[in-house]
């Protein structure tokens, strides 16, 4: 199982806003991560004292993210990517942060090239589904599609 750690080592999101915890299983076709950081009071992405289940897509970005550096070949970086579109998202419920159980966040790669990913994605607590969608990651988005 890879670690918080690993995780930060790997993506772009640092510190507080790092929220993934493990990762539980992965293949090449999709990603199942753990998480416990939707119950922190200081959570950086709560407002008004509360932390909306709209948040779970950026957990589920974050899948997604370590699944790009899972996936990419042990001698060089992973390429920086970008959510480009979400669609399709249906909750399931208002919020994350009064979930006592840790969240489980399942992204599949659908299809894609070496420029374009979708993804279909899921976050769960204690087995309930909380939300569910599809996204779409654009890699190197600021080179115009072109790789050095």
């Amino acid at each position: 199982m890879l670690d918080h750690a690993w995780i930060a080592a790997h993506i772009p999101h640092q510190g507080d806003m790092c929220l993934l915890d493990s990762v539980a299983e992965w293949s090449p076709a999709r990603i199942r991560c753990r998480a416990t950081s939707h119950r922190r009071a200081d959570h950086p992405l709560r407002a008004d004292g509360r932390l909306s289940a709209v948040c779970g897509i950026e957990y589920a970005a974050q899948a997604m993210a370590v699944h790009g550096a899972l996936l990419a070949p042990a001698h060089r970086p992973p390429r920086p990517g970008y959510l480009a579109s979400v669609r399709g998202v249906d909750l399931h419920a208002g919020r994350l942060d009064d979930l006592d159980d840790d969240l489980d966040i399942e992204a599949e790669r659908l299809s894609g090239d070496d420029d374009t990913i979708l993804y279909r994605f899921e976050l769960r607590s204690g087995g309930r589904l909380l939300l569910g969608g599809r996204a779409v990651v654009i890699l190197d988005a600021g080179k115009g599609g072109q790789r050095s």
